[in-house]
């Protein structure tokens, strides 16, 4: 089974929850894409290969979930305004969370000079799972739930919206999960 990246559900709104993050690391690298999904899937190559041995000194690192992608340029606009959706091409920074018990120290060093591993500090942040294909209709749908919900709650988001994808290649898109998620300010309970 693989491990699932450790957080508290601090609130739970119908279909949104409010969750409070452990400090944890990350595997990542920035990638120009037309999409956030289609980030996903370029950046997955270089991270795969590092947690599949191409680190110093060639060890295989467990896989987690789940493999997240956000804007992290500035967007190119193609035929909408420019936005921190998922639509429009530009960079974005895919991620691999590492093991729990990994550190700075432990984790080996990535062979491919593009992937970074860096901390992730404790953060609250809102969720809207789905269930099924991952499209791009669907995960702006997630994104602007996510933002109507925070307004409502004078929550201040901190960073554009996360895909988050939970299922391995192997399993039927019927049953796939993934998330879009906010990053909210701390102590911003509502």
């Amino acid at each position: 089974m693989t491990e699932a990246l450790d957080h508290e559900v601090l609130v739970v709104a119908g279909p949104i929850e409010m969750r409070r993050y452990a400090p944890h690391l990350v595997a990542e690298v920035e990638v120009a894409a037309e999409s956030v999904r289609a980030a996903a899937e370029v950046g997955f190559a270089p991270l795969a290969d590092y947690i599949f041995g191409n680190n110093i000194p060639r060890e295989r690192i467990a896989m987690t979930a789940p493999v997240t992608a956000e804007a992290s340029g500035e967007q190119i606009a193609m035929t909408a305004p420019v936005t921190s959706s998922s639509s429009g091409a530009g960079t974005f920074t895919v991620r691999f969370s590492m093991p729990g018990e990994c550190t700075l120290e432990t984790l080996p060093a990535p062979a491919n000079e593009l992937v970074r591993v860096v901390q992730v500090d404790e953060h609250l942040a809102l969720a809207r799972l789905f269930r099924g294909a991952s499209d791009p209709v669907r995960i702006d749908l997630g994104g602007a739930e996510l933002f109507a919900y925070a307004a409502e709650h004078n929550l201040e988001v901190e960073g554009p919206p996360v895909w988050a994808g939970y299922s391995a290649p192997y399993v039927p898109t019927p049953l796939r999960r993934w998330e879009v998620l906010l990053r909210v300010a701390r102590g911003a309970v509502p």
